[in-house]
């Protein structure tokens, strides 16, 4: 009996220690938001997030499934029966229509929406069906086609729930996020995923910068939010990357401070204000640095300054290479358009550069991306206007403005005031966009333009 009270005494005291330890050292280092202190490779102390079903989405979701709507967009297009017109002269057609849907978010309780521009495009009427199955019409404020941004606005008879804009810049990789859309018509529809990379370039001239996430989006989704676990916008969701045409793992959303940018300008210009640096170039890698012959591995190396730019008046000059804007590092192209795409003509931003191993600060005020040509194996390029647009029925394209390479001098009649509408086969949205394209051209080489002339005729030459 002695040894049995003996050995039942030293469980219970066994049994109180390891409580005790436990209390002390593990409960007390799980802190209430699921996250789990334990101890790494040489006994550091580091933290191991426990997944998705630790995260609260509910809070995010309810914020913003109110402030997301449906976008119905009618257009109506002739119909016409060549049969009919080539033996009876018949000119007569039936009028058909086409509807397209997506989805859109509130901005303001009085009833501005941001969508894409490609959900509303060519729309004769725009409707929009609230989370609340109210129905409006909608006015087209403005549009921006190179970021596929568009403003929208309805009178609703109550103040509007909406959602606020976060700071795109602060989003962070593996962080989560929350697509609300209306795929396939479905309303108020809630994906969750994270953040998959940032800054990414899905179009040829690098402009456009994207954050991608694996969070599911399909059709119609197309214009909703995306948005972080506060509910706050950190983006406008626009494609995914498919060969079905269905989601399969990656989705891309224009980055709130781009999409907020573009909608002030709309609001208070009535159109874009974009201001541009003056460079072309392209990124550095490995390669691209032996072969430019720079100990730089990543930045933007400067392949040209533009004339009467603000780069050109800062100093900046071939061969440099852009580590920073402000205080953000620049790797990429894209990286340096996105923060560029943020800003206004006569903005000044600090270039970082790099310059025989030594780096240097400068000041670059912006220039207005109307008033900079660019130049390319001597000829002088500008934007063209919304009349050029409608005399030559196209939607983009740069004019040659003046002819300097005495070799193209005797066609000069024949080539000066002529619309290009690709280069190498890629789309010359604007000057911007082919000073991008030439930038990653060294000047020996050929490329391949196809332009329409005065008399709208569609051409193609090899300079």
């Amino acid at each position: 009996m002695k040894n049995f009270a003996s050995l039942f005494l030293v469980s219970l005291l066994s049994g109180a220690t390891t409580l005790g330890a436990y209390k002390l050292f593990i409960e007390d280092d799980q802190p209430g938001n699921g996250v789990v202190t334990v101890a790494g490779p040489e006994n550091h102390l580091r933290n191991v997030g426990l997944g998705a079903e630790s995260v609260d989405f509910t809070a995010a979701a309810d914020k913003t499934v109110h402030s997301v709507v449906h976008v119905k967009n009618t257009s109506y297009r002739t119909v016409t029966n060549p049969m009919l017109e080539f033996f009876y002269g018949y000119r007569g057609g039936q009028q058909q229509e086409q509807v397209g849907t997506g989805s859109g978010v509130i901005i303001s309780e009085d009833g501005y929406i941001v969508t894409n521009n490609h959900v509303v495009k060519d729309a004769s009427e725009i409707e929009i069906t609230l989370n609340n199955n109210k129905t409006y019409k909608a006015k087209l404020v403005g549009t921006d086609s190179k970021m596929d941004i568009a403003l929208l606005k309805i009178d609703a008879d109550t103040k509007l729930e909406y959602t606020v804009f976060a700071d795109s810049d602060n989003v962070k990789v593996g962080e989560w996020v929350l697509a609300v859309g209306n795929p396939y018509n479905l309303n108020s529809t809630v994906t969750a995923g994270i953040v998959s990379a940032k800054a990414r370039n899905l179009d040829s001239s690098g402009i456009q910068s994207f954050i991608q996430t694996d969070a599911a989006v399909n059709p119609g989704n197309s214009g909703g939010a995306l948005v972080n676990t506060k509910g706050e916008l950190i983006g406008i969701n626009t494609m995914i990357s498919s060969m079905t045409g269905s989601y399969v793992g990656y989705s891309f959303a224009v980055p709130s401070n781009i999409a907020r940018k573009i909608i002030e300008d709309i609001m208070e210009y009535g159109n874009v204000q974009r201001g541009i640096l003056g460079v072309e170039g392209g990124e550095l890698n490995a390669k691209a640095s032996k072969e430019l012959g720079t100990t730089e591995t990543a930045g933007f190396y400067i392949n040209r300054v533009t004339k009467n730019s603000g780069a050109e008046r800062a100093g900046l000059s071939k061969g440099d290479v852009i580590v920073k804007l402000d205080e953000r590092n620049i790797a990429t192209y894209s990286e340096l358009a996105a923060y560029i795409n943020t800003k206004r003509p006569n903005d000044k931003v600090n270039v970082t550069y790099v310059r025989d191993g030594k780096r240097y600060v400068v000041p670059v005020s912006l220039t207005k991306n109307e008033f900079v040509a660019a130049e390319f194996k001597g000829l002088q390029l500008e934007n063209i206007d919304a009349s050029d647009k409608k005399k030559f029925r196209i939607n983009s394209g740069v004019r040659i403005r003046e002819i300097t390479n005495e070799n193209l001098k005797p066609y000069y009649d024949e080539l000066i005031g002529n619309i290009i509408l690709s280069v190498d086969n890629v789309r010359a949205t604007d000057v911007e966009t082919v000073s991008r394209i030439l930038g990653n051209k060294d000047e020996n080489q050929s490329v391949s333009i196809e332009m329409v002339n005065k008399q709208g005729q569609r051409i193609r030459i090899i300079i």
